[in-house]
């Protein structure tokens, strides 16, 4: 597993915004609890949000295109990459396996029920097609359901209608080999808009410690369409898909029962998949409608260490609408199936090979106005059903104070669960082989982690306080403070190890069984502050920081603790966006990362830059360089499964983008 940087286009925009995100095409009704726990993404936005929306649809963090073409989009972020996915999580226990952060592009739920993450490399889309990131910072469980433990994301592309006419994107660079997009958009007729597009691109290696290449290239391939139909009388339709083919190569360590005990090799994989979604928004009322939505979802994944093949068909409904003058209310129910395919290897087996898997929810939620314009109280819960650990319910509490109009303060009580998933019930790692000695009575002994099928829920406590202000015309403010209590969270124990003939030669079998033995808490603030010195010029900085305290007992393998050295204490950015004369634009982004402790990977501060200029409004050129400050250099280190490190490269790309 290489270090390397995701698909430049959606992944690395969507992984500098984490701090929590909303669905795409959600009922009116949800609601303005999100707008307090999502910050706002610094984009320049060119408008206010409108009045009437602010109450219903608590807007969340948006990207607007300015934002998507530069690329320098966040603040507060846990991103570490690590091929040939990312470390990407929110407040704590970040990791290539991640699995506290839920994350949906246009309300299609992208993490895999393999591990209950997210395969970050098959993410992406035309970012030009992008409307806005939406981002919820800390649970979002009573709308969204398990795993939206410590934040949800979603990602929302624009309607066909407004994506009419042609657009190429075409660049390459010193890591990008080359990268093109077209997308096409088109009137059917009118109350009927479709888009089309395809895109490709090439990444070079990353590097290893030495500066030498890692190996590791890859190159994808995605296409896809949206239709949007409004029929009249308040229904809108839309059916939209995507498709996607891509390779890759890695450099993976396994190991062996016999000298030297472990062999590198460079692996080749292979990824597909496709997905169609359909919605139908009715309005019964103005102040009631419902969501119906479907989705089908298949991926396929080939590895010479595991192949996956996976199906997910998916219902939602939602309904939102406003009884009496004080409750704002919506409820809803999903189900969702799973059917996967696996192809086993010697070192990564499951058993069984495929498994079937069902989930069952519903939710409530009511935004009551206890004193109008000034105090709303939210309450809600979720209940599911999954095969893997059965009933689980999830309630939130929200208070939200308006003293005056440029000032919120709010405050939430929330419960969240993590599920197991498929793996931790069924999966056999072969992780690491320690040389014959005199403990291991003389033979080789291999450690394999061993899935559990009496593995529990991991459950999360979240208490926040959150303060907005916008202290002048041109200066704003955003605090939060989080406490966030876990337990049952995922521990290796021990087992007893047993002499093994096969595979040859004879050896010692150590298991590491996967346990519920960890708790651990968590604290944190989050800041940031918006500063517009000039009309075209703007300036965000922002400040994290994490504590994390893990609690153990003495049977538990001190991996257990790595979750503590895998998360940046403290993380500082800076962001500045000029708009120059003769439409030239100059953006930057600062940022320092503490170091990790999991993997001795040192503090660093980089630079990010990017200067556009338009000499016509269908004609845009632009520079972008990426990890200015070091020719190379670490980020992360993976600790569940063997790996190779890499380290990140200094890159440079221009970009061409047409419009007709």
């Amino acid at each position: 597993m290489n270090i390397r940087i995701l698909t430049p286009r959606l992944i690395y925009g969507l992984c500098l915004l984490i701090v929590g995100c909303s669905t795409a095409e959600r009922p009116p009704a949800v609601t303005q609890a999100a707008a307090e726990s999502s910050m706002e993404v610094p984009v320049i936005p060119e408008e206010p949000v409108p009045d009437q929306l602010a109450p219903s649809e608590g807007i969340g963090a948006e990207v607007q295109e300015r934002g998507v073409r530069s690329k320098l989009l966040g603040k507060n972020l846990a991103l570490l990459n690590v091929a040939p996915a990312q470390a990407i999580t929110s407040r704590g226990f970040n990791g290539r396996f991640a699995n506290k952060l839920l994350v949906l592009i246009d309300g299609r739920t992208v993490y895999t029920p393999l591990f209950s993450g997210v395969y970050w490399d098959v993410q992406d889309t035309m970012m030009e097609d992008i409307d806005r990131i939406e981002v919820i910072r800390g649970p979002g469980a009573t709308l969204w359901g398990a795993n939206a433990v410590n934040g949800v994301i979603n990602v929302i592309t624009k309607k066909a209608k407004d994506t009419q006419g042609g657009l190429l994107v075409s660049g390459a660079g010193t890591e990008e080999r080359g990268f093109t997009g077209i997308r096409y958009g088109t009137t059917l007729s009118d109350r009927t808009h479709v888009r089309a597009y395809g895109k490709f691109f090439a990444r070079d290696d990353q590097a290893t410690a030495t500066g030498d290449p890692a190996t590791d290239p890859w190159h994808q391939a995605r296409g896809g369409m949206r239709v949007d139909h409004s029929a009249g009388n308040g229904d809108l339709l839309t059916l939209q898909g995507d498709f996607y083919q891509g390779k890759y190569r890695e450099r993976a360590t396994s190991p062996t029962l016999t000298a030297p005990f472990s062999s590198t090799s460079d692996l080749k994989g292979q990824v597909t998949g496709g997905n169609l979604l359909g919605r139908w928004t009715h309005e019964l009322s103005p102040t009631s409608g419902f969501t119906l939505q479907l989705y089908y979802d298949r991926s396929e994944r080939a590895t010479p260490q595991l192949a996956e093949k996976r199906d997910i068909a998916d219902i939602d409904f939602q309904h939102h609408l406003a009884v009496a003058t004080r409750h704002n209310l919506v409820w809803g129910l999903g189900y969702r199936f799973t059917n996967d395919q696996l192809l086993n290897s010697q070192n990564i087996q499951l058993v069984p090979a495929s498994r079937v898997l069902s989930l069952w929810s519903g939710f409530v939620q009511d935004e009551i106005t206890v004193v109008p314009k000034t105090l709303t109280l939210t309450l809600g819960s979720k209940i599911e059903h999954n095969d893997l650990s059965g009933l689980v319910i999830q309630p939130n509490g929200r208070l939200r104070w308006t003293p005056t109009d440029h000032q919120t303060i709010w405050a939430s009580v929330s419960r969240a669960v993590r599920t197991p998933s498929r793996a931790e019930d069924d999966i056999r790692i072969n992780h690491s082989t320690t040389p014959p000695s005199v403990a291991t009575g003389g033979l080789p002994a291999l450690s394999t982690f061993t899935g559990n099928r009496g593995y529990g829920n991991e459950k999360t406590l979240a208490y926040e306080l959150g303060y907005r202000n916008q202290l002048t015309a041109t200066v704003s403010a955003d605090i939060t403070t989080f406490y966030n209590n876990y337990k049952d969270l995922r521990t290796v124990e021990p087992g007893t190890p047993s002499v093994q003939t096969a595979p040859s030669p004879l050896h010692l079998q150590v298991p590491l069984n996967l346990g519920n033995k960890l708790r651990a808490e968590t604290y944190g603030i989050e800041a940031v502050v918006e500063w517009r010195p000039m009309e075209w010029w703007r300036i965000q900085p922002s400040y994290t920081y994490l504590f994390m305290h893990l609690y153990t007992d003495r049977t538990t393998s001190p991996t257990a603790s790595d979750a503590k050295g895998q998360s940046p204490a403290h993380q500082v950015s800076i962001r500045s966006l000029m708009s120059l004369p003769h439409n030239i634009e100059l953006d930057l982004w600062g940022r320092y990362v503490d170091r990790l402790t999991t993997g001795q990977v040192p503090s660093y501060l980089t630079l990010d830059l990017r200067l556009g200029w338009r000499p016509t409004k269908q004609l845009e050129f632009s520079l972008v360089g990426q990890n200015l400050l070091d020719n190379h250099r670490p980020e992360f280190s993976e600790t569940i499964l063997p790996s190779t490190p890499t380290e990140i490269q200094r890159s440079v790309y221009g970009k061409v983008t047409w419009r007709f």
